[in-house]
């Protein structure tokens, strides 16, 4: 891991965040704070809450406790503006891919955003050229190989430009030239970085520090 000097502002605060499915506690008491431009995993083993955790950074799953992004409360009024803050990278680039082409994919995003089409078109070029996807633009994203699509998934959240980029099991199901790219990929991202992961060797190799994640909750931060 890397030991750099972190800025003093935060781009992620989580204050005793607890979530439960029914009576299954997922989230007990978690409290973090992620320096903005920090690359920050989070590893523990299936089922420790990592996914969980991920998905209170956008508002897609509500627990009891804070959760501020760059010192914007989460709640159901921040929503527009946190999710255009926040970009989540799923472990399935399924969830994520759902138009015909590859162009369609990373340009829905900007769409959303209510961007100019001049402006969409631009980031979609910018964005395939920074994840070597140029010339994929007609490419059906369901009919390319596993790395592809997750370089696609990527790519339809970069297109964003969020000021965090959360990734959940990002190394998952890549074979090792596929994982050293992948870093170098995560390690030129101009923004706040998280990775969720049962994977410890590739998350030290590019992340600045690490939380362990046991039972739901943190036991370990360094």
């Amino acid at each position: 891991m890397e030991n750099v000097k972190m800025p003093d502002s935060f781009a992620v605060e989580i204050k005793n965040l607890s979530f439960a499915y029914g009576k299954d506690t997922a989230l007990k008491n978690v409290s973090l704070k992620i320096h903005s431009g920090e690359r920050f995993g989070i590893i523990g083993p299936s089922g420790a809450g990592k996914s969980t955790l991920l998905l209170h950074l956008n508002g897609i799953l509500s627990g009891d406790g804070e959760v501020k992004i760059d010192g914007l409360p989460v709640t159901k009024e921040s929503l527009p503006e946190i999710r255009r803050k926040v970009g989540l990278v799923f472990q399935n680039p399924d969830d994520q891919l759902f138009n015909p082409t590859v162009e369609e994919d990373v340009a829905f995003g900007p769409l959303n955003l209510g961007l100019s089409r001049e402006e969409v078109e631009a980031r979609v070029r910018e964005t395939l050229k920074h994840m070597n996807l140029e010339g994929f633009e007609a490419k059906t994203s369901h009919h390319l190989s596993y790395g592809e699509q997750k370089r696609v998934a990527l790519a339809t959240v970069l297109a964003m430009q969020p000021e965090v980029v959360a990734f959940d099991e990002p190394f998952s199901n890549l074979d090792p030239a596929m994982v050293k790219h992948l870093i170098e990929i995560i390690e030129s991202l101009d923004a706040t970085v998280i990775l969720v992961s049962q994977q410890i060797l590739p998350v030290m190799a590019c992340c600045h520090r690490l939380a362990i994640l046991k039972d739901g909750q943190v036991i370990r931060v360094g």
